[in-house]
């Protein structure tokens, strides 16, 4: 329940105060999002099936961040950005697809 209104208040304290991200900043700002969704979707499937643990939540969260940037961040360095943040995103969103059809599977017993 504090990933959802963590993420709520998110969203709405984004829409209101409208931040600018720096230039530099925003080719990781996708891959950043992405991953905090997948710490998200992961904390809701733990508080579903009984395990979670906000500290474990909170370093999910943010290494979850930390490390697909830095990936992304070495692959600008590299020469080879894009193609880190595919597979970045692929592997997420395997994770995230993962994770809500556990969710689903718990809501709905289907």
């Amino acid at each position: 329940m504090i990933a959802a209104v963590g993420l709520l208040v998110g969203i709405v304290l984004g829409l209101v105060f409208k931040p600018d991200v720096p230039g530099g900043l925003e080719p990781y700002l996708p891959i950043a999002v992405v991953a905090a969704l997948d710490a998200v979707f992961g904390g809701l499937r733990a508080y579903l099936d009984g395990i979670f643990d906000d500290k474990v939540f909170v370093v999910s969260f943010v290494s979850n961040v930390v490390i697909a940037a830095t990936i992304v961040y070495l692959g600008d360095q590299l020469g080879v950005g894009g193609q880190l943040s595919t597979g970045v995103i692929v592997v997420l969103g395997i994770r995230i697809f993962s994770n809500v059809a556990a969710i689903r599977r718990h809501l709905f017993h289907a």
